[in-house]
């Protein structure tokens, strides 16, 4: 084949592309060029939150499967690198192969799954490939593209005019010094085995150091306790950090707004008049922290935009910490299993 390519339609579930949109959109960091996005396995563990790396691994089990299937190299690939990477307005990248630098030379193959779709939820952003057929690929949610990482395949990606593109991007390497599971079994024991016995404090997420965080000018007030305010209201509900309420406000995004998901559950929703220095107060957070209003919009939501009960939301608050508690018990009774045979992969509890 004289350009190894693959598109495979209808590769996810839609619910596993909102699952990951969930994670990305509340655990993301500035991304490797402008306009650029990304969620990394490790960012994952260093901001106090590996229990979200279980949502990926029967992904990434399928895809490296599909890939070794696809090329002819069963048992020969280990997965280099898992992430997710959103593009926002302005990014694009030209042409390049995947493996075009001799710090990636170890590069055999690149999966990329789409999690939403061109037109739909962005403009612009279209994949081209340089030689060979399909020529031009116009992401649609639940597909994945395959190809050989070399210049047998050399692509490249138009600029974002609109919205946000969001992939699953994995790449894979025969190379097994370059495992990204043997660098990852490590931080994650080291991370998960000495946590505090309180359930709910071993999950909450922490902001990374500053060289990775989303917001450049990283505060203490990104460490401290905090409220949320909507309108001239705040609500009742304390978060241990920015990071904790973002979480929240993402899940009852992802599973609460627009659905009848908690009407079993939905609790009283307290929700006070913002006082005038309070409302003072919030404009001075928001004038240090919300540098583009409209790019926070476009990767974090556009809050006006959204449907907003407040006693859903309290409802949504202790259904994000029982789906998080279920993810942290699944990851902790794992984390034996990889470190026994080096390998991070999906396990039937």
């Amino acid at each position: 084949m004289e350009h190894p390519r693959l598109i495979l339609h209808n590769f996810l579930t839609e619910e596993e592309c909102k699952e990951l949109e969930f994670i990305h959109k509340s655990c993301s960091t500035v991304g490797y060029r402008p306009n650029v996005f990304s969620t990394t396995l490790s960012h994952l563990i260093a901001t106090n939150s590996p229990h979200l790396i279980i949502p990926f691994l029967p992904i990434r089990d399928r895809l490296k499967e599909k890939v070794e299937e696809i090329f002819g190299c069963e048992y020969e690939l280990v997965t280099e690198f898992t992430g997710l990477i959103s593009w926002s307005r302005g990014a694009s990248i030209g042409w390049h192969s995947d493996d075009n630098r001799p710090y990636l030379k170890q590069r055999d193959f690149t999966a990329v799954c789409y999690l939403n779709s061109h037109q739909k939820d962005f403009k612009g952003g279209l994949f081209h490939f340089q030689d060979g057929e399909p020529k031009t690929i116009a992401p649609l949610a639940r597909d994945a593209v395959m190809y050989t990482a070399d210049s047998r395949n050399t692509h490249s990606v138009d600029e974002v005019t609109e919205g946000e593109r969001l992939t699953l991007t994995l790449w894979f390497s025969r190379d097994s010094s370059h495992d990204e599971d043997a660098k990852l079994i490590p931080l994650l024991a080291e991370s998960l085995l000495h946590k505090s016995n309180n359930v709910l404090c071993s999950f909450l997420p922490l902001p990374a150091s500053d060289n990775m965080s989303f917001i450049s000018d990283l505060s203490e007030l990104l460490m401290e306790p905090m409220q949320l305010a909507r309108g001239h209201q705040l609500l009742d509900h304390e978060f241990a950090n920015v990071l904790h309420a973002l979480q929240v406000v993402q899940f009852y995004f992802w599973k609460g707004c627009k659905s009848q998901t908690f009407t079993n559950e939905v609790q009283s929703g307290k929700a006070v008049q913002l006082s005038q220095s309070q409302c003072e107060q919030i404009s001075q957070v928001k004038s240090v922290f919300l540098k583009d209003t409209k790019l926070v919009e476009t990767v974090f939501r556009s809050v006006e935009q959204q449907s907003f009960d407040a006693a859903t939301f309290s409802a949504a608050i202790t259904a994000c910490e029982d789906y998080f508690c279920k993810l942290h018990k699944e990851i902790l009774m794992s984390l034996p299993q990889w470190r026994a045979h080096q390998a991070i992969y999906s396990c039937s509890i």
